[in-house]
Formats: structure tokens, sequence, C-alpha cells
């Protein structure tokens, strides 16, 4: 397989949903269903819009299959911008509808809020594609507060080692927080349209 091309299952998956296989949404929808509600519910802060947004977003793909453009990247990342985007607008549509005097600071809140939760699903993203190595590390050091040398005795691995895995882990989870207006984006979200 060439190095840029999707994974076999996002090209499979693709071509069963535009041949409206109902078997495919299911998987589709068993696979990242907890993705889109987490996502929409960070953003939105309600299970009810969140539950709303997460049939939106499966009704939009079943309804536009040839919207996912597997060279784009992969099919989660598209999955969660479709979530983003979708929380997002629905945000805006039961926020204000003008904008002056005290609705700006509303707008910059909202803006902040958004933000905050889009870094909430870009560490999530990043920790459930994170190489089992550097969260076990990561899950050593942070959640079982273990030195480095603790974690790598616990790891079978050298002291030298048990830092990079470390340090590495820590560099993935900080990217969380740069915006892409900052130029970086989160691994695996590929371009925005």
């Amino acid at each position: 397989m060439a190095k840029n091309a999707p994974p076999r299952w996002d090209r499979r998956m693709q071509q069963r949903l535009a041949r409206g296989e109902e078997a495919a949404l299911g998987e589709l929808y068993d696979r990242f269903a907890a993705l889109v509600h987490s996502q929409a519910q960070r953003i939105l802060d309600d299970d009810t819009a969140a539950d709303h947004v997460t049939r939106e977003v499966f009704g939009y793909m079943w309804e536009n299959p040839d919207a996912y453009d597997p060279r784009q990247g992969p099919m989660r990342a598209w999955v969660a911008r479709l979530a983003h985007r979708h929380a997002v607008r629905r945000l805006r549509e039961t926020g204000t509808g003008g904008a002056d005097g005290a609705e700006f600071e509303e707008l910059d809140a909202l803006e902040e809020r958004v933000s905050r939760a889009t870094a909430a699903a870009r560490a999530d993203y990043i920790v459930e594609s994170m190489p089992a190595p550097l969260w076990a590390a990561l899950e050593l050091a942070y959640v079982q507060r273990r030195d480095y040398r603790q974690a790598a005795a616990d790891l079978g691995v050298t002291e030298d080692e048990a830092r990079r895995r470390l340090r590495l882990g820590l560099q993935l989870l900080s990217s969380a927080h740069a915006r892409p207006s900052d130029g970086a984006s989160p691994p695996g979200y590929g371009s925005s349209r």
C-alpha cells in the first residue's frame, strides 16, 4: 500500500455506504458514535443536543457517502470534523442573533468554549491513537505517580527509553492545545474544507 493510501477499512466502508448498505451504516455507528457524541457533548454541554448532532452526523454520512474522500485522510478524522462542524452550527443556531455591545462578550465566551472543547476532542483523539508504549509510560507516570526509574522497571525498559517515551507522549499531548490558526493541526485531522 502506498504511503498516503487510505486504510483498507476506510475505502471499503466508503464504497459500502455509496452502495447503500444499511449494515455499513450500523458498523460505522458502532465504531464512531461515541466519538461523535462526546465531541458534540463537549461543545454543546447538553446530552439531548449531542444526541441530535449524533443523529445528524450519521444521517449526513448516509445521505452523502461520496462527501468522504479517502485521499484526504482517515475516516475517523472526517467523522470528527463532521461532528465538530455540526455541533458548532447547532451552538450558533441556539446562540445570539446579532453582535453588539454585550453580545460580543457572549460571542467571545462562545468561541472560547468551542476552542476548549476542540482541544479536549483533539486530546482524546491523540490519546486514542497514541502508540501503546507511550501511553503505558504516561499512565505509569501520571496516573500511578511513578517516576521515570520506576516506570522503566515496570515496563522492562532502560531509564533512557522510559524518559524518551514520556517525552514523546507529552509532546503529542501538548499538540492538542495548538490552535489551527497557529499553523498546527492535530495528527489525523487532515485539512479543513
